[in-house]
């Protein structure tokens, strides 16, 4: 019950509650010492003033004088040891305990009176007894005072820290306020200010924004996904539709064999984009799979031999790369792909082994790529011209994947171009 009473108030009002008891707590505990301290100094000045009346008067009951005090507060009187008084006065009414303890030099508290004694030989050769009395009830009375006087200047204190820690939380908490005004009215794409003090409010600041960058990244890449997709996926279903309608419009009639072979090519092409498209969404969002040493030179004779046109392969000794075998199988198919698409007789592979890096060089003698293309080709659906366009049978997006998944495990890939006289794609991946 208590803690979700105590969960429900809010942030300032807790600092504020916490803040005040624990000075409340301090204050009384300061406060209670504070008074023993006090009494306790009291009553060493109190003995310490006993003291010093007893040898004052000391040499006085040696020489036979009558003892006689400077000191207001404080009596001297003159016993015998066994208690009676030598001084002509009453007695002091003392109780063997109490007068045992004077005669060892104790102190004894009795009602308000403090009593200090020490036993002195008379010149009659009889021991006596110089007893020094202390009225001192303003000193037995200073702890309770102090006590009294500490116990209002608590409460008053608490009152002052509750308002205090009241008005600091909420002075502290201002600048969250504003950080959360600032959220609210907050435009896409723009980011929080960050305060310049290096502090646990800057730090929330860029851990929000850091956030916010997430949440506009995924928004791009659902952005780019869905426009990659309704971009791409308009051909081969058009193409598919097409061929349906003319077989409906012929119901008679049996479709020709080439209707069914486009089909099958169109949904071919449609299921090759759909796998592309998810494999792009996920190294676009980081999630691809754990990196692993990879061979790429048996990875390599491995895709040489799925390619559709025979491949020179250039690979002496076995490396390894930082990756997932499916990642190196698709950038070899994709290349290699790339390659065939556009090679008049040469596609050439080379793997070469480079301090930390490992280079992979997919070489053609086709047309080449334009310098000022260079950049461009590992854009999404970009094509240099309609000899690279659709009727090649490409989809603009076999490059674009590649790059992504090589830059994904930290690598670059570069369009130059090829001794062949066509293009060369140079990928450099981390060795493992």
């Amino acid at each position: 019950m208590i803690g979700r009473w105590w969960h429900r108030l809010r942030v300032q009002t807790r600092i504020a509650v916490l803040a005040a008891g624990i000075g409340i707590v301090l204050l009384a505990l300061f406060g209670g010492l504070g008074a023993v301290a006090i009494g306790r100094l009291a009553q060493l000045s109190a003995d310490s003033a006993l003291q010093t009346q007893l040898t004052t008067v000391r040499d006085q009951v040696a020489a036979g004088k009558a003892p006689q005090s400077n000191d207001a507060r404080i009596g001297i009187r003159l016993l015998d040891t066994a208690g009676t008084p030598q001084d002509d006065r009453p007695g002091l009414e003392l109780t063997a305990g109490q007068l045992d303890a004077l005669r060892r030099g104790d102190v004894v508290q009795r009602r308000q009176d403090r009593l200090l004694a020490s036993v002195i030989t008379a010149p009659d050769g009889r021991p006596r007894l110089v007893v020094a009395v202390g009225a001192f009830g303003d000193y037995d009375q200073t702890p309770q005072r102090i006590t009294r006087i500490l116990g209002v200047a608590v409460i008053i204190g608490s009152m002052v820290l509750v308002g205090g820690a009241y008005l600091a939380a909420w002075a502290a908490l201002q600048p969250v306020r504003a950080l959360r005004t600032a959220a609210v009215g907050l435009p896409a794409g723009e980011r929080l200010p960050v305060s310049p003090a290096k502090d646990e409010l800057r730090e929330l600041a860029e851990s929000l924004n850091a956030l916010l960058a997430r949440r506009d990244a995924a928004h791009e890449r659902l952005r780019r996904f869905t426009g990659d997709a309704a971009h791409e996926l308009r051909s081969p279903v058009s193409a598919i539709r097409v061929q349906a309608d003319v077989a409906l419009a012929h119901p008679g009639s049996a479709p020709p064999q080439e209707v069914f072979a486009e089909i099958a090519a169109e949904a071919q092409r449609l299921s090759g984009l759909v796998d592309d498209l998810l494999l792009l969404a996920k190294a676009d969002a980081d999630r691809l799979g754990t990196a692993e040493p990879v061979d790429l030179t048996a990875a390599a004779r491995l895709a040489v031999e799925r390619a559709t046109r025979p491949v020179l392969l250039q690979a002496t000794v076995p490396v390894t790369v930082l990756a997932t075998p499916t990642e190196v199988a698709l950038v070899l198919d994709n290349l290699l792909r790339n390659a065939a698409r556009y090679a008049r007789s040469v596609i050439r592979i080379t793997v070469t082994p480079l301090p930390g890096q490992v280079r992979l060089l997919v070489d053609d003698d086709g047309p080449g790529i334009p310098e000022a293309d260079r950049e461009r080709v590992f854009d999404r659906y970009y094509r240099v011209d309609d000899a690279r366009g659709r009727e090649s049978g490409g989809s603009g997006l076999g490059l674009a994947l590649v790059d992504e998944l090589v830059r994904g495990r930290g690598g670059r890939v570069y369009a130059l171009p090829s001794p062949d006289g066509g293009a060369r794609l140079e990928v450099r991946w981390l060795s493992a």
